[in-house]
């Protein structure tokens, strides 16, 4: 989750909303690692677990990354859930719940719907302090 936070304090100083994402094999190599580029890039889906799923699938010339668990510093969205089971993550670990967007554990629960034909194991809360700190002060620098 450190490098998450660190990606995260990466696209505050680049003006970002400061969410960072990390893919980390079972060995613990990290495979892809992104932050929030959607100012730099002009993208709504620019997000950092879209950027760092689709540069894992890119390394690994391979969509399926069920080996893989993401670390991300805020619980992901519809999108970024809903990609973490169509690339068949085998695991989201996220720092702060999202009251707004969180599609993970706080307003839905994509990554474990039955549903669906792929589930994820999901782990919240870790190192949630920090990452929702980044955030209060990103937004309290913008008003």
């Amino acid at each position: 989750m450190e490098l998450a936070l660190d990606e995260a304090r990466q696209a505050a100083s680049e003006g970002e909303v400061p969410i960072g994402a990390v893919l980390v094999d079972p060995r613990g190599v990290v495979v892809a690692r992104d932050h929030n580029r959607r100012e730099q890039n002009a993208d709504a889906t620019a997000h950092a677990e879209m950027l760092a799923i689709a540069s894992a699938s890119r390394l690994r010339h391979s969509w399926r990354l069920n080996d893989l668990t993401m670390y991300v510093t805020l619980e992901p969205c519809p999108m970024c859930a809903g990609a973490a089971v169509n690339a068949r993550l085998g695991a989201i670990v996220y720092g702060a719940d999202d009251p707004k967007a969180g599609a993970a554990f706080t307003l839905y629960n994509i990554p474990q719907d039955a549903r669906l034909n792929h589930r994820c194991e999901l782990r919240h809360g870790v190192r949630a302090a920090e990452a929702a700190q980044l955030l209060t002060e990103f937004f309290a620098s913008q008003r």
